[in-house]
């Protein structure tokens, strides 16, 4: 089948020639797409994104502005631009996959393995009063430098020597 008699019978919604379609240019598409999302499900989802927009939008398509493929290569294209630019897909990026840190597990060299999730606060225990307070408000309650330069009313600068300070005091209890 030639382009023309496969672009006829999408211009008849055949689901055919839809199939057709797909077959052709899947690959290709899906290429372009993946180049710029660097992940395969995200890319997945885009491309079949794309070919809805396609079947939908055959009637805009102009033989005559330019070939077929650099059409819907443009769809392709602009629906991974999309996509890389959205809140969402910028938000899950930001939240990183477990399975970045297996091997951190699974490397018995790791101090990682030295201790576990919950054991790490029996070793900030050993620690001075101060470094207790301090590692339990930056590291296990979240807040920030400054906010414990507020919450304990010392200077922002005391905060960072401290946590510096106590932080280099924990490596040298789990280097034991």
């Amino acid at each position: 089948m030639t382009q023309e008699e496969l672009l006829e019978q999408i211009y008849k919604k055949d689901d055919k020639a839809f199939t057709l379609l797909y077959d052709m240019y899947a690959k290709s598409l899906f290429g372009v797409i993946f180049n710029l999302i660097k992940d395969r499900e995200e890319a997945e989802d885009v491309l079949q994104e794309v070919f809805v927009k396609i079947w939908k939008n055959l009637d805009s398509y102009n033989e005559n502005k330019g070939r077929f493929f650099t059409w819907i290569l443009n769809i392709a294209r602009n629906a991974a631009i999309d996509k890389l630019r959205s809140k969402d897909f910028n938000n899950s990026q930001k939240n990183l996959s477990a399975d970045n840190f297996v091997h951190i597990l699974d490397d018995p060299g790791r101090m990682i393995n030295k201790i576990d999730t919950i054991g790490i606060h029996e070793f900030v225990k050993k620690l001075k009063p101060k470094c207790i307070q301090l590692i339990d408000l930056l590291f296990f309650k979240g807040y920030t430098q400054q906010e414990v330069a507020d919450e304990l009313e010392i200077p922002l600068g005391t905060v960072k020597t401290q946590n510096r300070n106590c932080i280099n005091e924990l490596r040298n209890l789990l280097k034991v």
